[in-house]
């Protein structure tokens, strides 16, 4: 079992940048590939990034390749999501994700934990 909790998002003018943090806890962290997801309203969920158990190998959504970087620590049970040049269309709730394989990660139903989200506004 584990537990996501996300921190980390806020209001931030277009252009800037924002850090997201996900803390986790249970035992088994550092055996699932790590995530994110974002969902803005009235769209679907869709996938952000992830990242392998051991942070050796990273996927992204083809739109967003250049401005967000994700990374984890391990000893610190957290992954990070670095998000840069933000843009308005960037407005989101922010999931936290743990999954079992990072080849699949960008499909919804191969995800087994989420965490509850962070709003991230982007505005002037």
């Amino acid at each position: 079992q584990v537990q996501l909790v996300e921190s980390g998002g806020g209001l931030v003018q277009p252009g800037g940048s924002l850090r997201l943090s996900c803390a986790a806890s249970g035992r088994t962290f550092s055996a699932y590939a790590m995530g994110w997801f974002r969902q803005a309203p009235g769209k679907e969920r869709e996938f952000v990034a992830a990242i392998s158990w051991l942070g050796r190998a990273t996927k992204y959504a083809d739109s967003l390749k250049g401005r967000f970087t994700i990374s984890r620590d391990n000893a610190k049970n957290t992954v990070y999501l670095h998000m840069n040049s933000l843009k308005p269309e960037d407005t989101a709730v922010y999931y936290c994700s743990a999954g079992p394989n990072l080849n699949s990660y960008d499909r919804i139903e191969h995800i087994d934990y989420w965490g509850l989200g962070t709003q991230v506004t982007v505005s002037s």
